[in-house]
């Protein structure tokens, strides 16, 4: 395609812009730069997180006497666990929620070692300690949502080089997470379906999108992409809790994200990017069984200007079907 088209995610309801006649070809907005610089060990404070005042982890994985994963409190969080519920209140038309909550990070041990370049059992681990702290963080019936996500680079929001992710606990439901929860059940309430399972068997169908599948999960570039180069892994099973997912499925779901980050890397130059897990919310599951979990990677590519912001709707340059073509994983 060359002329432009808007297109409706049928999940959040958002409309976006698929401009591809603003560029030649998905390769001409790739920006060639400088190899990605490395942080020097001496002074990095995950390299001995006690050691450089962090807590003691709640969660840690070892290698013979040597840690290789672990979760502890954010030395500086936004949220702060107390043993009281936030509780909403107003001031004047706003409404405002204290800032109770958790703030964790997940930090792997190899200093220069990011997630695609982990060995397959500690990326395995990465994503089964994710789930062992939410399950941790479930106890607390003051935590609405549990939001899980990595930054990777300086542009993507990551102030230290060394990989760690993230875990932040909410007393609320986030406004994007509540939208694609609304959207999904307005779908399922409509159609008798899941969503997010039509998108899968319709990217299998027609193939043009998907850049890599396996036995339990599949990636690809959406439809209805915000952003150039934005991707999505979904694991096949229907399944709106990602706390439930079986071992199995995780060691798909996490081979597909490898996989994803590895060609994105490859293809694109070495971005920086952000991924993210949306699931359904912590309290009152039985109200989510038409959701279906899933990861979102959005390569650090464009800037959003002066329309999108005023608007609400993004100019995504790269045709989605150009996007899947060019990071497509070779077998």
């Amino acid at each position: 395609m060359r002329r432009s088209q808007l297109r409706q995610d049928p999940v959040s309801g958002d409309w976006i812009v698929i401009a591809p006649g603003r560029r030649k070809r998905p390769h001409d907005i790739i920006k060639k730069k400088a190899k990605r610089r490395k942080a020097p060990l001496k002074g990095c404070p995950f390299e001995n997180p006690q050691k450089t005042g962090h807590g003691e982890p709640f969660i840690i994985k070892k290698n013979g006497s040597d840690w290789q994963v672990q979760v502890f409190e954010n030395k500086y969080p936004i949220l702060i666990h107390q043993e009281v519920c936030a509780e909403i209140f107003k001031k004047g038309p706003y409404s405002m929620v204290g800032d109770i909550g958790h703030q964790d990070l997940v930090v792997t041990r190899d200093h220069n070692r990011n997630f695609p370049h982990l060995s397959t059992e500690r990326a395995n681990q990465v994503f089964e300690v994710f789930k062992e702290r939410y399950l941790m963080l479930g106890d607390d019936a003051c935590i609405a949502y549990i939001s899980m996500f990595h930054n990777w680079g300086p542009s993507a929001g990551a102030s230290i080089y060394h990989p760690h992710y993230q875990m932040i606990a909410l007393p609320i439901i986030p406004p994007d997470v509540e939208h694609s929860i609304h959207g999904s059940f307005n779908y399922s309430k409509k159609h008798k379906k899941c969503v997010h399972c039509e998108m899968i068997k319709w990217e299998q169908k027609g193939r043009s999108r998907v850049i890599y599948e396996n036995r339990g999960s599949i990636a690809f570039a959406p439809f209805v992409s915000r952003a150039p180069f934005e991707l999505r892994i979904f694991p096949k099973r229907h399944q709106p809790f990602f706390e439930d997912v079986s071992r199995s499925e995780l060691k798909w779901v996490v081979e597909a994200l490898q996989k994803s980050l590895l060609t994105l890397e490859k293809n694109l130059s070495d971005p920086d990017y952000n991924f993210f897990i949306h699931t359904s919310p912590i309290l009152n599951k039985k109200r989510y069984k038409h959701y279906h979990w899933h990861i979102e990677i959005l390569p650090k590519i464009s800037i959003a200007a002066g329309f999108e912001l005023g608007t609400g709707i993004d100019i995504n340059v790269v045709d989605p079907d150009e996007a899947a073509q060019l990071l497509r994983v070779k077998k």
